[in-house]
Formats: C-alpha cells, structure tokens, sequence
C-alpha cells in the first residue's frame, strides 16, 4: 500500500458498476483488504498523529463514547489501545453515508503485525501477522577500509555486519583487515508487500583473507545454528570471541601501557573496546556471575565463572543489567550490561578482561577447542547442500568498481 504524508487523508471509493446485461455471466470477485471485504465502502488511510488516540479518531467518524469504550475493554488482552505509535499507518473501514460512520479500524503496529478493530454487531479485537516473504539474496564486497563501511555501503544492515563477523570471529582478526580482502556472502531477506523488513539467517560466505580462502556454511545437525568450513568442521567455539557487537578496539593487551588517567606506564591485563555508552555487552559464555558490583578503579563491573578453566571480566559499564547479580546463571550472548566510563576509565569503553587456569591471558589470542564438527550420518547431507552452496557463491561476481553486487539466490 502507498504511503500517504500523515497530514493528507487519502478516500478511495471502492464501489463496482457492472452493466446490466452482463450480470448473469459475470459475477465479480470482491474486493479484499485485510481479510475483510470492502465492496462498497469508503476506505481511509492516514498515519497516526503526535498525541493522537484512538478515540479522537473514532469520534470523528461517527463512533458513539460508548462504543469507544466497549472496544477499549475488548481490547485489553489483545492490545493496548493507549500505545499508539506517531506515524503508523491505520485505515477506517466506512460506510458511505454523509458521517463517512467507521464500523473498523486496522492499525499496524509494525511492519509485519496488525490490529483489526471491529465495530459492527458484535465488537472484537484482534490481532494478525502479514505474510512475510523470504528469499535469499546473494553479494560481493571488497574491503577498503574496515568490514563495518564497507557492508554499510553495500546497503547491508549492522545486524547483519555483527551476525559475519561472530561467523568467523575465531578464525579472522576483523581489526587486522587488509584493504583488498574479499567476500561473498548469501543471506535471507525477510520482505512484507514487496519491502524488505530485516535480515534473517546468513546462508554461507566466501572470505579471502590475505589471498587465504574462509568457507562457512549454515547446518543445522539438529542441535541449533552451526556454521562448518569445507572440511565439515565447527567454527563455533565455547565461547564467543567479542563481547559486544562489531565495533574498534581501543587498546589492546600490554604488558607495558601508557595510562590515560593515572599518566604512568603499567600493565593493562585487558583489551578496551572503544562503544557509545549503553552499548549492550554480552557473555562470551554459558557460566555463573562470581561477583557484580561497583569497584573504585573498575567502576561497575561483572566477572563470569563459565567452567574451571574460563573467567572473563567486564569493566567500566554505565550500569549493570537488571537481575545481574553474584550467583547468576547466564547463557552465552545474554546482556549483562551497558558500555560506559565509570572507576578509573577515560571515554567510554569496556575493558575485558580474560583467565585461564587463574592466569590472565590475552582474550584475542586465545585458542579454544571447536564445537562438534558434521557427525557421520549427517556427512552425506552436509556435503550435498556444501556444493549447492558452493556452486550459488560461484555464480556472484567480485565488483569491478565501488558498486555492489547483488544477486538473487535460487
């Protein structure tokens, strides 16, 4: 459907003149929107103003008080009518009389979710989902500066910029990128009505890394999301190699560091991620918190027990999530806390801190056992989609220029 400037109300009139003689043999299809009939009506779109309820907007079209609040009450468990967005699209359902009387209002409340509002005989609430389209999408880049720009100017999302990198996060040092490195990438793209709403699963990827071929490809052995190179080996390791989403490494581990607030030079045990404060950090790892609290020199901070090897550390939040507490479990990518610049810290940034066996080690040099690779009984499978994937990434071509290159994946 067109989108209309919220101060312009569009009327369509949707009413069929069919000539006489030709009714015995022609009986028209009725016209549909939402699911419901609309020969004959009067069909208004518009956006939802600032400040603007649902009762104003009834009221204008000949909807008595009490029918307002009798649909407010239906309405309860199924939405609530006071959570109006400014600029979503509704549409009034009228009659075509003088009062243009509304007998329903659909409001979408977002891309993909809608609330029909029936105000005939019988007043009901109810809520339903369009159908989303999912194709896959297939394209190439070349890497000029960093991954984040370039994806960013192929038009590709940052979810789907954090969703790469965590792919091969054990494998490729994303902040030791060469200009010249090259990938391929197929991935879903969730459409409504023809307009893409998001992103959804990466597929596979080609990465060539200082001219050294990546593989990944999407399996699912039964046990969740797993990517495998072209050996049938897990990339997925126990744990995550970031804690936070795809952003720039401010300082890295040191034995021997320049400190920027107590201006000497010491030992930084940790590696800073530079993020706007209330970025959301997240556990590398399933685990128990084993302290969360405020330091002088660490600010507000969380450390995790994820087995008796692992214990990370994350320093400096703004603030610690909600219910994060000493004796907590967590699960791997769960939030724990927010990017910020409190204890000993200039600017705003996490520091992560890394054990093994009691000793604190560099987190970006760690090398953790993979997950489990393809097992003998889904080999066969495996490799049948392998080549399927492979022959798709074949087919997308390197750009010539700075344009990208899109293709759509059969």
């Amino acid at each position: 459907l067109p989108n209309f400037d919220h101060q312009v109300k569009k009327e369509i009139s949707v009413e069929q003149v069919i000539p006489a003689d030709t009714v015995s043999e022609f009986v028209p299809e009725p016209k549909m929107l939402y699911g419901m009939v609309i020969d004959s009506l009067v069909i208004i779109e518009d956006k939802i103003k600032r400040n603007q309820n649902i009762s104003e907007i009834l009221a204008a079209h000949n909807v008595s008080n009490e029918k307002i609040f009798q649909l407010a009450e239906a309405s309860k468990q199924v939405f609530d009518v006071r959570k109006l967005v400014a600029n979503r699209k509704y549409t009034l359902f009228c009659e075509p009389d003088s009062f243009k009387t509304a007998n329903a209002l659909v409001y979408e409340h977002n891309p993909v979710e809608y609330v029909i509002f029936n105000l005939q005989d019988t007043i009901s609430v109810e809520k339903k989902e369009k159908e989303i389209e999912i194709i896959q999408k297939g394209i190439a880049g070349v890497i000029e500066d960093n991954l984040s720009n370039t994806m960013e100017g192929l038009g590709l999302s940052p979810q789907l910029t954090n969703e790469f990198v965590d792919v091969f996060a054990w494998q490729i040092d994303f902040f030791r990128l060469q200009k010249g490195d090259k990938f391929k990438l197929i991935y879903e793209d969730h459409l409504v009505e023809g307009e893409s709403i998001g992103t959804g699963r990466i597929k596979s990827i080609y990465f060539e890394h200082f001219d050294n071929p990546y593989y990944a490809f999407y399996f699912d052995q039964g046990d969740g999301i797993d990517y495998f190179d072209e050996e049938g080996n897990s990339l997925r390791k126990a744990l995550l190699k970031y804690p936070l989403d795809f952003t720039r490494i401010s300082s890295r581990y040191s034995g021997n560091r320049y400190h920027p607030v107590q201006k000497r030079w010491k030992a930084h045990r940790g590696t800073d991620f530079a993020a706007p404060k209330g970025t959301p950090i997240r556990s590398v790892g399933d685990g128990i918190i084993v302290d969360a609290r405020y330091g002088k020199y660490n600010g507000n901070f969380v450390k995790v027990k994820h087995n008796s090897t692992y214990t990370t550390q994350y320093l400096h939040m703004s603030k610690i999530k909600s219910g994060i507490k000493r004796g907590t479990k967590v699960k791997q990518g769960q939030i724990i806390g927010y990017v910020g610049s409190t204890g000993l810290a200039k600017g705003n940034h996490l520091c992560y801190r890394f054990w093994r066996n009691g000793v604190q080690i560099d987190a970006l040099k760690v090398d953790l056992p993979p997950s489990a690779p393809i097992s003998p009984e889904n080999e066969s499978n495996f490799n049948q989609r392998k080549l399927a994937m492979m022959t798709q990434l074949d087919a997308i071509q390197f750009p010539a220029s700075d344009d990208p290159v899109f293709a759509s994946i059969k």
